[in-house]
């Protein structure tokens, strides 16, 4: 897995932008998403929005676009300020909880919002994001994939764009009968973290897949997807593939997966969401006692 000498450290652009995918309608959670969007759901007192803007800062990302739909200015709302509840809480000298808002908010001009009109599947999302990347690479994350660990995931991915440039995809080992839940890799060279990816599948049936590498909701991009994107292309599903675009890049463009280091929460399920919750309930200093001693005593009763 050499450095591909056209992407050598000199040459590479930093990767300072974010695209967040925010167009979907939540389905598996409904009614709860009705009037709110599945990305504000909560784990434990952060909506999974926030946690993935904070991993984004997290890694040095500065400017920031979420691509959303119909009914999801809730997301637009939390990233802006809130000037009677923060008078309210200055007031009141709950410095704390005030802090806790505060952290949440970006400088001004670093956030953009774009509209997805139409469900047309993650390629289009990113894809619509196109004006806001430019010439740039960019990474793509999604909020309910909440990934946990030491170091936040796309830090980690970051720092391997920064020694092997082009593109950078998270991946996890999957159970080979839920292959066709994913988008799936076919290796190439394997150190064991770092994996040389040769073609990509969306979703293929057990007996298809080339592995079980699934990739999970990070991305590092370079600007010519957006390229391969506008040829509007369907795939799986009726859908603009986000996976068969980066297809398209692979050989020409340097083009790897980094095994996850941290835990991977599916928070688009609702077993995904609730197991989020206790977890990061758990790591909590002033939840932990409470939350063990409830857990301990729903496990007995039920």
């Amino acid at each position: 897995m050499d450095e591909n000498p056209q992407f050598g450290s000199e040459h590479m652009k930093p990767i300072k932008k974010a695209v967040f995918p925010a167009g979907g309608l939540g389905t598996r959670f409904l009614p709860a998403t009705k009037a709110m969007p599945k990305e504000m759901l909560p784990v434990v007192d952060k909506p999974l929005i926030e946690y993935a803007m904070d991993e984004a800062r997290a890694a040095g990302i500065e400017e920031f676009v979420f691509v959303t739909g119909r009914g999801k200015v809730a997301i637009q709302n939390h990233f802006d300020a809130h000037v009677e509840l923060e008078a309210e809480l200055a007031a009141r000298g709950k410095e704390d909880m005030l802090a806790k808002i505060n952290a949440s908010k970006p400088d001004p001009g670093q956030i953009a919002f774009v509209r997805q009109m139409q469900p047309l599947g993650l390629g289009h999302a990113v894809w619509c994001a196109r004006t806001f990347v430019k010439d740039e690479p960019f990474a793509v994350l999604l909020a309910d994939d909440l990934v946990n660990g030491d170091v936040p995931c796309l830090h980690e991915m970051v720092e391997v764009y920064n020694t092997h440039g082009g593109n950078v995809v998270a991946l996890m080992e999957v159970p080979e009968q839920d292959t066709s839940k994913y988008g799936i890799v076919d290796p190439g060279a394997d150190d064991g973290r770092l994996v040389e990816i040769k073609g990509l599948v969306e979703k293929p049936n057990r007996e298809d897949a080339p592995s079980n590498l699934a990739i999970v909701g990070r991305y590092i991009l370079q600007p010519e997807i957006i390229d391969v994107l506008s040829k509007g292309t369907l795939g799986a599903g009726g859908e603009i593939q986000l996976t068969d675009a980066m297809l398209e890049l692979v050989g020409s463009q340097p083009f790897h997966g980094m095994r996850i280091s941290g835990r991977r929460f599916d928070c688009g399920t609702k077993l995904g969401f609730l197991e989020a919750n206790v977890a990061y309930a758990l790591q909590r200093d002033d939840e932990l006692g409470a939350v063990r001693s409830s857990v301990a005593q729903l496990l007995e009763e039920f």
